[in-house]
């Protein structure tokens, strides 16, 4: 099963970070966020990825292009200009890095990638967040429902806008309640290539066009998560992972 992963995002809020480098590369611990993210699919076997590019894409591509080289020792004959991996690493990842436009919204990103998945179920989920959501259950849970999409929903702070659920069907997306503490969208979804049917232009919101357009028509399905899930939405968000990072109790490391 493929995962889609968006990375297109300027960060605005983390800005302190992404003057010169996308979101998904300010690092956690020692590497990127984005290679924790692909670690842990490939953890349960997942390891086909298309990454959607906007702001500052070329940092991701030059990245995973050098990844192999940053994890192994390299051996360089100057006078021979050859240089030679040592103890290289294999990762079983096959990673398709697409651009996707600087300015163009969550849906549209999605909707650039449609020729890479017309056919197949797929993993879909934000270059931002990290979990120890059981992707499997997540899966299993996608089957059960026969929905076009399945969403991890989170408990969270009340800084995001919340989900409306009835009989694990999302309803409705509201805003945000400073006083709620409701279930709100965690990214780490399962999606049918219909979803495309539901999404048209660039301009096109994931959250707020497409899926809650399916959420109206009872096609929308949620997986509740109670465990670990936190999204770096900022430099504090960012504090809190690394330091759960350095306490060697990291949820999402496999």
């Amino acid at each position: 099963m493929k995962v889609v992963i968006i990375a297109g995002g300027y960060g605005t809020r983390i800005s302190e970070e992404t003057i010169t480098k996308p979101k998904p590369m300010v690092e956690i611990g020692n590497e990127p966020i984005l290679i924790h993210i692909l670690k842990y699919f490939s953890s349960f076997g997942f390891n086909d990825f298309i990454i959607a590019l906007g702001f500052k894409g070329d940092y991701i591509k030059r990245y995973m292009f050098d990844y192999l080289n940053f994890e192994s020792d390299l051996k360089i004959n100057f006078k021979s200009k050859t240089i030679e991996t040592l103890n290289k690493k294999n990762r079983p990842w096959n990673v398709t890095l697409v651009d996707t436009g600087e300015h163009t919204n969550t849906g549209g990103r999605l909707k650039r990638l449609e020729k890479y998945l017309k056919k197949d179920t797929f993993l879909f989920t934000y270059g931002d967040g990290l979990s120890d959501i059981n992707l499997n259950t997540l899966i299993n849970t996608h089957k059960k429902l026969k929905t076009l999409v399945t969403l991890t929903a989170v408990k969270a702070p009340p800084r995001f806008g919340n989900l409306k659920i009835e009989e694990d069907k999302v309803k409705k997306f509201t805003e945000k309640d400073p006083n709620a503490n409701e279930w709100i969208n965690g990214g780490f979804m399962v999606m049918e290539p219909k979803i495309f049917d539901f999404l048209k232009s660039d301009e096109d919101s994931l959250e707020f066009d497409a899926l809650e357009n399916l959420g109206s028509k009872g096609l929308l399905g949620t997986y509740k998560h109670s465990g670990f899930w936190k999204c770096m939405d900022s430099l504090k968000d960012k504090m809190i992972l690394n330091d759960i990072w350095n306490s060697k109790k990291v949820p999402w490391k496999k």
